[in-house]
Formats: structure tokens, C-alpha cells, sequence
């Protein structure tokens, strides 16, 4: 028996990245177009929620296939950081998360036949102070550009935590253990 084809609803290609780490490159990559604007009073879980759901909504999947999306975002309590639009923002988000400990929710989908699933998976996460020297750095790299809270925990904002709890995987965009568990209900991983 073959096995579904995957395809994967997001121009992430840290999302792509993880499903290749556990034996799933993408058959397909079909990033959906859709407003990504928090709710005026949103609540970061619920947000995530409703992104990943309207994501999976838009990619209908075609005979044999499976569609995966997913929506990731850092908050700060209820307030939700989102990708910087610009370095002043980002720096702004910088500041912000210095010396205390936020959330990083993601929503996963999966699609098939037989309807949609979701998964809210959280991660805590603890930044150390940071310098006005570190700061300036980072913002120099570029590494915050298109990344929820204006970071990758797998990148250069790796040495600002000091800890965290939770899913590493899903701080990079998409928990491996919750979203291998969907997929083999969704028929993949079958002996």
C-alpha cells in the first residue's frame, strides 16, 4: 500500500525542513493566501487556532493527498508578537522578551478525506537580559526578518535562552511528535 501524498500548506521552509527530518519531504508545497490579522482582542491560542484552520480551509485536497498546515506564534501573556514588519519593531519585540518567559503556540492541521484535525501544541521559553550591544547585533544579522516574536531559536537567538519547556521542534514552527502522531492517523507511517 503507498502511502498518501503529503502536501504541505506553507512557504515555511523550516516546516519543510522538520517533515524531512522525520522521513517526509513535502509532495507538494501549496502556501494558502490569507489575511493574517489578529482579532482586535485575540487571544494568542485562539489566534493561532483560527489561522491554521482558515489555512486548511483554502487547500482542498486532491484524491490521495493530505494536507498539512500550520500557524506559529510568540506571546507575551495575551499579547501576540507577530513577524516584525521592520527593525524598530523588531527591536521592539527584542526588548520586550529580554529577562522573562513567553509562550510560543502553534496550531497544526491535517486534512484528508475523512475531514480536518488540529493539535494546539506550547513551549515556554526564557530569554535572558540583553544588552544594547547584543541587540544591535541581531537586528545587524537579519535573522528576525519573517519569524514570529522577530527570532529562530535555531538560529543566532539560540544564545538569548536561557531555558525553555516544551517541544524544541515547535519553537522552530511545527512539533515533531504531535505532528508525526496526526499524520499516522491521516495513513502515513504504516507498516
Amino acid at each position: 500500500m503507498t502511502r498518501p501524498r503529503l502536501v504541505l500548506g506553507s512557504a515555511s521552509p523550516r516546516r519543510a525542513e522538520i517533515l524531512r527530518q522525520i522521513g517526509l519531504p513535502p509532495d507538494d508545497i501549496r502556501p494558502p493566501e490569507i489575511d493574517e490579522t489578529p482579532g482586535k482582542g485575540e487571544l494568542p491560542t485562539a489566534y493561532v487556532m483560527r489561522m491554521a484552520l482558515e489555512k486548511i480551509a483554502v487547500l482542498e485536497p486532491r484524491v490521495g493527498e493530505v494536507v498539512l498546515c500550520a500557524d506559529t506564534t510568540v506571546a507575551v501573556g495575551r499579547r501576540i508578537l507577530g513577524k516584525p514588519e521592520g527593525e524598530d519593531e523588531a527591536r521592539a519585540f527584542l526588548d520586550l522578551l529580554g529577562g522573562r518567559r513567553h509562550q510560543v503556540h502553534t496550531a497544526v492541521t491535517v486534512r484528508d478525506a475523512d475531514g480536518v484535525k488540529s493539535r494546539l501544541v506550547t513551549s515556554m521559553v526564557k530569554f535572558k537580559r540583553l544588552s544594547e550591544t547584543e541587540i544591535a547585533g541581531y537586528l545587524a544579522s537579519d535573522d528576525w526578518k519573517g519569524k514570529a516574536g522577530g527570532y529562530a531559536i535555531q538560529g543566532y537567538a539560540g544564545s538569548f535562552i536561557k531555558n525553555m519547556t516544551g517541544s524544541y521542534s515547535n519553537v522552530v514552527g511545527l512539533s515533531l511528535y504531535d505532528t508525526m502522531q496526526m499524520l499516522k492517523s491521516a495513513g502515513f507511517f504504516k507498516s
